[in-house]
């Protein structure tokens, strides 16, 4: 873990931070953006099993909620000053931890292929768009960008993917209260295991911008089709991904935390 710690230090001390990294700060953009979203999509009277039912909607529940959300997050990082180190990754993965990401892309490219979108109008086409880039954006930036950054400052690296991952789950259980009921809480599992397999695009490809257009891409997936679909790919693949991502995720932090240990102590004192 000694190369781990050499980089959080150096990320820690970077003149470009114009804030240390702390947990503090990277869980008070967490809470300040939940609570942005929640108070627009709240005083929207949003019905989250509606959201993409037409062209108010979208825009009510969709773009407006993401577009506060998204100016809360550029401001935060931006005074924070961690841009780069919430885009990009200093110690990547091996490329065989793509699998995952790269099953989960496939799944919702085929999952828009089979279904119908003759009820969706080009406006809607547009508010799909943009609500799904913000909420790529946002949410992973909030949570696997500068959150992760944050949690380095303290904790190793299975800690930090437990605990961001964790934080991006618990985020949708206020759904409980805005039309899915109970489902919120197979929702938050299945946020969790999918939000794994975001963190394994962030760290297999050096950069959070895949894990941003992944994100972006299942949600325009799910929203655009929206139950037309006459067999939802997504919906029956997803959990079996979300389970498979909460399995391997620690065991390849564990082979990393291995490997990292078995080369410092092959490196020559001095």
């Amino acid at each position: 873990m000694m190369s781990t710690n050499r980089d959080m230090l150096q990320e820690s001390l970077d003149p470009a931070l114009r804030v240390r990294p702390r947990v503090r700060w990277g869980v008070l953009t967490y809470f300040l953006y939940s609570a942005v979203f929640y108070a627009i999509f709240v005083l929207n009277g949003v019905d989250y099993t509606r959201v993409g039912e037409s062209e108010q909607t979208l825009f009510l529940w969709y773009v407006a909620p993401l577009s506060g959300g998204a100016v809360l997050t550029i401001t935060m990082v931006t005074i924070y000053g961690w841009w780069r180190p919430s885009l990009v990754e200093r110690r990547p993965l091996s490329r065989w931890t793509m699998t995952l990401p790269i099953i989960m892309t496939v799944i919702a490219i085929v999952n828009m292929l089979i279904g119908d979108f003759t009820r969706v109008t080009p406006l809607m086409w547009l508010y799909l768009f943009v609500g799904s880039i913000l909420v790529g954006f946002n949410e992973e930036m909030v949570n696997r960008g500068q959150l992760m950054v944050a949690l380095r400052s303290r904790f190793g690296e299975t800690g930090v993917w437990l605990l961001s991952t964790a934080m991006f789950a618990v985020f949708h259980l206020p759904n409980i209260f805005l039309g899915i009921g109970a489902g919120a809480l197979f929702q938050v599992l299945m946020s969790f295991g999918l939000g794994s397999i975001f963190y394994l695009a962030r760290r297999s490809t050096g950069s959070l911008v895949p894990a941003i257009l992944l994100h972006g891409l299942w949600d325009l997936s799910i929203f655009s089709t929206n139950g037309s679909s006459s067999f939802p790919i997504a919906g029956v693949l997803a959990p079996l991904l979300a389970i498979a991502a909460a399995i391997t995720v620690p065991i390849i932090l564990r082979r990393e935390k291995r490997r990292e240990s078995a080369q410092s102590l092959s490196r020559p004192v001095g």
